[in-house]
C-alpha cells in the first residue's frame, strides 16, 4: 500500500483515471486516480463544482494522497503541527486539522444534494454508515459519534469526514486509515481532539490490499447515497 512517489493529476481530473459507472446509480461516475497532490485535487474539486449544471452526472473519485495536512475553515492554530516539514493547507471543507497520507483511501462525494433531496447531516450519517458496515464485515466494531463526524473503533478515529456544499452540491469526502504511517498525527490535535488516537486496518488485523477495501466501500455508497 505504501508505494511510489505522488503523481500531480492532471490540470482536467476529468479525463484522468479510469472512469467507470457506479454499479447501483448509472449516472455516477467513478474516478480511480491513484497517488494524487493535495493541491490540484482540490482545485479540481472546486472547478468541477463551480462548472457543474443540473444535468451534470456526480463523481466520485477514488485514491491516496502524497504526505499533506489539511485545515478546515474553523481551524485553530493551537491544532496545528507542532514539529513537522510536511506541507499543512487550508482549505474550504468543515472541521479541524487532519492527516492525509500513502495507505489512506480517499473518496470524494462530488454530488448534487438537491437532486438526491439529501442534506448534509443526511449525507454524513450515511458516509460513516458505509464505513461501518465494511468494518463490521471484517467482525470489526466500529461507531460514530454525535460531536464528533467520523468512525471510532475503541475510542481510536479510523475514518474522517469533511464536506463543503456549494449551490446544493458537495464536494470533499471521506478518507479511511487502510495501511499508514500514523505517526504524522501524533503532531497535530486530529480533528481538533487534543490527545485523540487514531489507528488502521492493517493494525486491526486486515490484510486486504486497498483496492478491495476501496470497492467495497464504494459498493456500500452507491447503496446508500
Amino acid at each position: 500500500m505504501r508505494s511510489g512517489a505522488a503523481q500531480m493529476i492532471p490540470a482536467d481530473p476529468l479525463h484522468a483515471g479510469r472512469p467507470a459507472q457506479c454499479p447501483a446509480a448509472s449516472s455516477t461516475v467513478i474516478r480511480h486516480l491513484g497517488l494524487a497532490e493535495y493541491l490540484p485535487t482540490y482545485e479540481a474539486m472546486r472547478r468541477f463544482t463551480e462548472g457543474r449544471d443540473a444535468a451534470t452526472p456526480d463523481e466520485l473519485w477514488v485514491l491516496e494522497h502524497a504526505p499533506v495536512y489539511t485545515v478546515g475553515i474553523a481551524g485553530r492554530k493551537e491544532h496545528f503541527p507542532r514539529i513537522s516539514k510536511i506541507a499543512l493547507e487550508r482549505v474550504d471543507r468543515g472541521g479541524q486539522v487532519t492527516y492525509h497520507g500513502p495507505g489512506q483511501i480517499v473518496i470524494y462525494t462530488l454530488l448534487d444534494l438537491r437532486r438526491r433531496n439529501l442534506g448534509v447531516r443526511a449525507l454524513v450519517r450515511r458516509l460513516e454508515g458505509a464505513v461501518i458496515e465494511l468494518l463490521h464485515g471484517y467482525r470489526i466494531d466500529a461507531n460514530a459519534r454525535e460531536d464528533a463526524p467520523g468512525v471510532y473503533v475503541a475510542g481510536a478515529k479510523i475514518a474522517a469526514l469533511g464536506l463543503r456544499v456549494r449551490n446544493g452540491c458537495c464536494y470533499h469526502g471521506l478518507s479511511l486509515n487502510v495501511d499508514m504511517d500514523l505517526a504524522p498525527f501524533s503532531a497535530i490535535n486530529p480533528c481538533g481532539f487534543p490527545g485523540l488516537e487514531v489507528t488502521q486496518l492493517r493494525d486491526l488485523g486486515v490484510r486486504d490490499p486497498a483496492e478491495a477495501i476501496a470497492e467495497k466501500i464504494l459498493d456500500k455508497l452507491a447503496a446508500g447515497i
